[in-house]
């Protein structure tokens, strides 16, 4: 039976759905020594060959991965990617090289710290990162200034970015400080960059962002660096076993 080729890429742990139609757009797959670059296209996972980066899936003998959740706590200076151009440093760097495999779902930017999940099921990183989920994401920033009631309302409310309001967001002061004010914010969307924007449009940029939970999953005792395996319970929760 014949599937879109980012479900099947996605199915063997390879990328995420949406990491497998980058890896089609960029030129690195193909079906049967034919290479594709456009979205759409279909194979039949029990007869066609298909390769990503020259690096044959065989389907048709080769069983599925072990599924691997694990949460890291990803510090500042580090990117979410598996190599930079820039030369900058990127989170396999922090992975014991049985993870290696493993790739992140959805993002924090180079200057932000938390909790970062990575896993090699491609179904299950679809759903936490599709947006009509709204899985929740609880984010702990410092912002300069100390933004009014009326500012933190319209945060709250919804912010134009290109043209499509925010979701509502809980926004809540945490501390204050004479030139600067810790928030707790929580979302339930996951624009790019979207709290930095955000907080640049209301005239109160961001200093700090740490990502301290998604969902129920909170990073504990886990110092910066440090990973885990996600617990049989946590999984259940969010609807994997």
């Amino acid at each position: 039976m014949t599937e879109r080729l980012q479900k099947i890429i996605a199915s063997y742990g390879i990328s995420s759905r949406r990491g497998a139609e980058e890896l089609i757009l960029a030129g690195r797959v193909r079906v049967n020594d034919q290479l594709v670059t456009i979205l759409g296209v279909k194979a039949d996972p029990d007869c066609d060959r298909i390769s990503v980066d020259h690096r044959l899936i065989n389907l048709e003998s080769k069983p599925k991965p072990k599924l691997d959740y694990i949460l890291l706590y990803k510090p500042k200076g580090f990117i979410c990617s598996r190599r930079d151009p820039q030369g900058r440093k990127t989170i396999q760097e922090l992975l014991p090289t049985r993870y290696q495999h493993l790739y992140s779902v959805g993002r924090l930017d180079y200057d932000s710290s938390g909790a970062l999940l990575l896993t090699n099921d491609g179904d299950f990183a679809n759903y936490l990162m599709h947006p009509s989920h709204h899985v929740a994401k609880f984010y702990e920033v410092i912002v300069q200034g100390c933004p009014s009631d009326r500012i933190l309302e319209k945060w709250r409310t919804g912010i134009d970015l290109d043209g499509k309001l925010t979701l509502p967001a809980q926004v809540m002061v945490l501390s204050t400080q004479k030139s600067s004010t810790k928030l707790q914010i929580v979302l339930h969307e996951g624009r790019n960059r979207q709290i930095r924007r955000v907080a640049e449009i209301l005239g109160h940029p961001l200093l700090e962002l740490h990502r301290a939970a998604i969902a129920t999953i909170n990073l504990g005792n886990l110092l910066p660096k440090g990973l885990r395996q996600l617990s049989s319970e946590e999984l259940q929760i969010l609807g994997i076993k």
